[in-house]
């Protein structure tokens, strides 16, 4: 498996996280266009261009795009501070739509159970996640099982491209 950037990988964190729910909110292309924009790691990068390959990649593999981010983020090494920066991504994105389905819940429960970072330090950066981190018995056999729930009940349809309006993304690059 191909080593992926880390800029990458956030992206695509919160675009799984997005589509997690079997809808694509607008609320949500903007959370991750407005975190993109304030973070120096997309500096050089094409969101719009960026966003639909994911949208693309998506559409042609369904739920084995999902799991091959699965793989990719067990694999990918990471600093505490890089996991936080990503679980930041992950929230901020379920958050956006103002509406927390049981199967975004999930979602992460997989992206957190992929992590080393302790649950402490996360409830110290992110106090009102502790629905999202709730004691579960952790096995191997467990996250294969919950992976499993999720990729089952999961509804992927046919997401449309996103269309954006980079003059959004231009004036906050201006004002940094």
């Amino acid at each position: 498996m191909d080593p992926i950037s880390f800029d990458k990988l956030l992206l695509k964190t919160a675009f799984c996280c997005m589509a997690s729910d079997g809808h694509i909110d607008n609320r949500e292309v903007s959370r991750i266009k407005t975190m993109c924009a304030k973070s120096p790691l997309f500096k050089d990068s094409n969101f719009h261009e960026e966003i639909n390959l994911l949208v693309s990649e998506i559409n042609t593999a369904g739920k084995a795009f999902i799991t091959h981010y699965f793989d990719l983020l067990g694999k990918t090494s990471m600093s505490e501070q890089d996991e936080l920066t990503l679980i930041d991504f992950a929230i901020q994105t379920i958050k956006a739509d103002e509406q927390i389905e049981y199967t975004e819940i999930k979602f992460f429960k997989n992206i957190r159970h992929r992590l080393k970072v302790s649950d402490d330090n996360i409830l110290a950066v992110f106090p009102d996640i502790e629905q999202f981190l709730e004691d579960d018995i952790v096995t191997e056999s467990f996250l294969d099982k919950i992976t499993i729930q999720y990729l089952q009940a999961a509804e992927l349809p046919q997401f449309d491209l996103i269309s954006i309006d980079t003059s959004s993304i231009d004036d906050l690059k201006k004002n940094e």
